[in-house]
């Protein structure tokens, strides 16, 4: 559902805050400034949707989608890259020699090239997204399968060769080979691969609290109700989802406000409650998913 930015009154903000419905003032959910600034908007993607929306003497309702669009236009230029894995499956190289790690040379901004580069470390076993996984993969899902090759951004390419289950038929690892001659992600031999996956290595990977926000109200207007004292009934159940991350070390020790993209997830925030035993990030706007429109096209029964 697209939905859309509305002014509430003072009152509604009121009832909001003082009812548990967010946290505060400063909640990410709520366009207050203080909201938008704990999310991880930048003062510069404000800027540009004021100015894309311009000034009108009446009231009007302006969709959210434009503002989320400043958002990422923005961070795609500022915002380091780092790889984070919010549904950890475990891969385990079986052709890796244990006990040995490396560290690769990571870029960490391709639309910026004087934000330099930083050291991710790779190891025998590994964390990826488990939907990024599929025992039997069906049409136009490119990800890694038995038997199929994919690309580890910015490593190696690696091979599904045994899936391993619990006594419930839960896949619990991977067991995959590595080809080292693939360092840096290009085959010498001029092979190619359909998906690149980003991933962290298990032993060094730090577990982070990640808040995943979505829009406040189901509908556009939370006024758009048969019953004007009704309105709350309008709040998205879903608006907030709090779960932990993998994620590679490079964050550890990162300042309240630091704004990243997870590479493949979006762009997050670090929370003013983060510390270093625990970090927490904010998601500040998602990414676009064409697998994941192509599959809820299908569930549906369209195919295109």
């Amino acid at each position: 559902m697209n939905l859309s930015y509305t002014v509430m009154s003072k009152r509604r903000f009121i009832e909001l805050v003082s009812g548990g419905y967010v946290s505060g003032y400063d909640d990410p959910r709520l366009p207050t400034l203080a909201g938008l600034r704990r999310r991880g908007y930048t003062p510069e993607a404000i800027k540009e949707f004021c100015g894309r929306i311009g000034v009108a003497k009446t009231d009007s309702v302006v969709d959210v989608a434009v503002l989320e669009d400043c958002v990422r236009d923005d961070l795609n230029k500022r915002a380091p890259r780092v790889m984070a894995v919010l549904d950890p499956l475990k891969v385990v190289l079986v052709n890796y020699p244990e006990g040995q790690s490396e560290e690769l040379d990571v870029i960490n901004n391709p639309e910026d090239p004087d934000a330099g580069t930083r050291k991710v470390p790779f190891s025998r076993e590994l964390y990826i997204e488990r939907d990024d996984f599929r025992e039997d993969p069906p049409p136009k899902f490119f990800r890694l399968a038995p038997g199929r090759e994919v690309r580890l951004r910015n490593a190696y390419f690696i091979k599904c060769v045994d899936v391993i289950k619990d006594a419930s038929g839960e896949i619990t690892e991977l067991h995959c080979t590595y080809d080292p001659e693939t360092h840096g992600g290009d085959a010498p031999d001029g092979r190619k691969v359909k998906a690149t996956l980003h991933w962290v290595a298990a032993d060094r990977a730090v577990e982070a609290e990640v808040r995943l926000y979505d829009h406040l109200f189901m509908k556009p207007n939370p006024d758009d109700v048969e019953d004007e004292q009704d309105w709350l009934s309008n709040l998205n159940p879903d608006s907030l989802k709090v779960t932990t991350c993998m994620v590679e070390p490079s964050v550890v020790g990162a300042e309240p406000g630091t704004r990243y993209q997870f590479e493949r997830q979006g762009y997050f925030c670090v929370d003013i409650d983060s510390t270093d035993q625990k970090p927490v990030f904010n998601r500040t706007a998602t990414l676009r998913d064409t697998w994941a429109k192509i599959e809820k096209t299908m569930k549906g029964g369209k195919k295109k």
